[in-house]
């Protein structure tokens, strides 16, 4: 069975004025990915949001800026996450698991050993791992990236075929904001990056480019997909033209 990564931003998954966690976001979510596992697919998700989720747990107007605030709403809002994933998996009779790890886990032999390991049971039984960073003792994801170099290294770990990046844009943008379909040369696509980005987003397309790089390099199929619009991981896996593809670079080696 082939494995999919899915990296899931926060502005994905939250209401468009980024107050709450979209509950429509996930019934649609959960179904294409159900649709998936049934065509063959063993799909690993990498879940950002736990703090947007928190905000509402927490009866906050705003979400924190200070560093204390953010862990403290990653801590309140993950089960809230997590209850969203497992209600609308449950559904399609679809179980899910929670990982939470940090890249200290990665970056460790034996913590990365048993991670690996952990996924391979959790596929072999059709249960989808849902990963976040460990938000209340690492603080890496809080401050740079919004889980898009976890999923990365996730990719990398699990052996996955392709990592699928979804985000609130509709993948890479050239200078006079094109889609841009493919990248072949990802140093030339860093040229193209903008400052902007979502009030929900922490790391940007920079960070996803990075993430690719990192994906790609190491054999893996990458796209950077518009995660509010329907239908398209399952696009994207049959080489329609949706959002921004990478293809894997001839010099890759797969660990």
């Amino acid at each position: 069975m082939k494995r999919l990564v899915i990296k899931l931003g926060t502005g994905v998954l939250s209401t468009p004025a980024g107050k709450s966690l979209d509950s429509s976001q996930f019934t649609r979510i959960s179904a294409e990915i159900a649709a998936l596992q049934a065509a063959g697919y063993s799909c690993i998700l990498v879940s950002s949001a736990a703090i947007a989720a928190g905000v509402r747990v927490m009866h906050l107007k705003q979400r924190p800026t200070d560093l204390p605030g953010k862990q403290a709403c990653a801590a309140a809002g993950q089960p809230e996450l997590m209850r969203l994933y497992a209600t609308s998996f449950r559904k399609h009779d679809l179980s899910v698991a929670q990982l939470l790890l940090t890249h200290g886990d990665i970056d460790s032999l034996m913590h990365r050993e048993n991670a690996r390991n952990t996924l391979d049971c959790l596929l072999e039984h059709g249960v989808i791992p849902i990963i976040n960073e460990n938000d209340s003792v690492a603080v890496e994801e809080l401050r740079f990236g919004d889980n898009d170099r976890l999923s990365a290294e996730v990719a990398v770990l699990a052996q996955a075929d392709h990592l699928i990046i979804l985000t609130s844009v509709d993948g890479l943008q050239d200078e006079d904001g094109n889609r841009v379909k493919k990248v072949q040369d990802i140093a030339k696509a860093f040229r193209l990056v903008r400052s902007d980005k979502g009030e929900e987003s922490v790391g940007g397309m920079k960070t996803k480019l990075e993430a690719v790089r990192k994906a790609s390099s190491a054999g893996i199929t990458a796209h950077i997909l518009d995660g509010r619009k329907a239908g398209q991981i399952e696009a994207a896996l049959k080489g329609k033209d949706v959002g921004t593809s990478f293809p894997i670079r001839h010099n890759s080696i797969r660990s």
